[in-house]
């Protein structure tokens, strides 16, 4: 059976913005999922959804349900096609606090599950975006992208297998996606950790041996005896070197704000040095790159690989033995706050290394720095590892997906498990 995708649709309707502030009409609060937003999403990352206030009317015909597609139709640009799927599910929903929405360059799609498993058709539309499917109902206007919707939902044919295929398919591609996330918790708790331990020994100085060390009264408080209050300048270096990247391997990292995640530093996402135009600013792996453009956006991430950023990123390089107490300081909630009460500018408020570099910090003994300074390392390390291990079952699933939404794969016959663990999947390598 090959529908027309307008023969799978119960109920679709275009998204909404609502108001930044409650005011006449606008009282009821709900969530907004953008185009922008869907890659985070997807893999349970919420924190750049936007919590605003709606007409309850608008809000009650636009809430999200379990089995809920959101479908972007607008905002795209020359490299980035619109047409981005997200997958509605009980567990994304649980994320949130209040009732979820999507934002007007979106449509709500609520299939006729009688018609279709919702799951599969979701993998499907993901397959059609990846490969070009979808490019035939691009245009272009005003310089965005924009997508066909009635031509897409007249021509935009399915190939519906038997249920039971359809079943076992989505269940692949979400053993997949639970997989990443699962992986995507394990760096999250890695990280609080990481600032758990800083908390008690630079902040409660609760550090090891620190009973029998007294306390010692200072211009900016009670500091163990033996430590010293600096400033962050002097256990950093900000690398200011740039290069052309036309002059680069096409395949070196390459590193936009877009790719920072908010509130995480462990980095998972990059594009390449062939894709970029300007001069870009050079880092090393180990380097802290803190978004400097509307700082409250909370952009701050360590390196997990040498590469080049956009110049709107600070590029910090800690001192070896005080790596760790610094990727906490410049992560912490305070000083990104610090950053963003100091930043020049109204639209596009930028931080000012020249006030960030003057940050206070207690700064202990050598072999006490280094002994956190590892400690952090260690954590971050695994969580590095994660981050690797999920880039890699993610271009795993995307291989997959085609050959299998195309039949190429017979599901019945996969062993998930055993391609999982050994990695052997490979564009090709995989007969039909």
């Amino acid at each position: 059976m090959t529908p027309a995708f307008k023969d799978l649709v119960a109920y679709d309707i275009g998204g909404g913005w609502g108001s930044d502030v409650c005011q006449s009409e606008y009282e009821s609060i709900g969530y907004v999922i953008r185009g922008t937003d869907i890659p985070r999403v997807a893999v349970g990352d919420v924190n750049t959804v936007p919590l605003r206030f709606h007409k309850a009317s608008n809000l009650a015909s636009r809430k999200l349900q379990s089995g809920d597609i959101v479908f972007e139709v607008s905002g795209g640009s020359k490299g980035q096609p619109v047409g981005r799927a997200l997958q509605i599910t009980d567990k994304i929903l649980g994320r949130f606090d209040q009732p979820v929405m999507c934002a007007s360059f979106c449509k709500l799609i609520r299939l006729d599950p009688g018609r279709a498993l919702p799951g599969y058709v979701f993998r499907v539309l993901q397959a059609a975006y990846a490969d070009g499917g979808l490019d035939s109902f691009q245009v272009q206007s005003t310089g965005i992208t924009n997508f066909k919707w009635k031509p897409f939902l007249e021509h935009f044919k399915i190939e519906l297998p038997d249920p039971e295929v359809q079943r076992r398919v989505a269940s692949v591609m979400d053993s997949f996606d639970d997989l990443i996330e699962n992986n995507r918790r394990r760096v999250e708790v890695l990280e609080e950790m990481a600032r758990a331990i800083y908390r008690e020994w630079f902040v409660e100085f609760r550090y090891p041996g620190h009973r029998g060390v007294p306390l010692v009264d200072s211009a900016r408080g009670p500091i163990p005896e033996n430590w010293t209050w600096g400033q962050l300048d002097y256990l950093v270096q900000v690398v200011k070197d740039t290069v052309d990247p036309s002059t680069l391997d096409p395949d070196t990292p390459a590193v936009g704000l877009e790719h920072i995640p908010r509130n995480q530093l462990t980095l998972d996402d990059w594009g390449v040095a062939g894709e970029q135009g300007s001069r870009k600013a050079v880092f090393s792996k180990g380097d802290v790159l803190f978004g400097k453009i509307r700082p409250y956006f909370h952009k701050v991430s360590v390196a997990p690989v040498d590469g080049i950023s956009s110049t709107d990123a600070i590029v910090i390089r800690p001192v070896e033995q005080h790596w760790g107490e610094v990727a906490m300081v410049v992560s912490s909630a305070s000083f990104v706050a610090h950053a963003t009460q100091t930043s020049n500018g109204t639209k596009m408020p930028r931080a000012d290394w020249k006030v960030l570099g003057q940050w206070p910090v207690a700064v202990p003994s050598a072999g006490l720095s280094q002994s956190f300074t590892g400690i952090v390392r260690d954590h971050l390390e695994l969580a590095k590892t994660l981050m690797f291990e999920n880039r890699r079952l993610s271009e795993l699933r995307d291989l997959l997906l085609p050959k299998l939404v195309t039949g190429q794969i017979d599901v019945s016959t996969l062993d998930l498990d055993t391609m999982i663990s050994t990695g052997l999947m490979r564009e090709g390598s995989v007969a039909p």
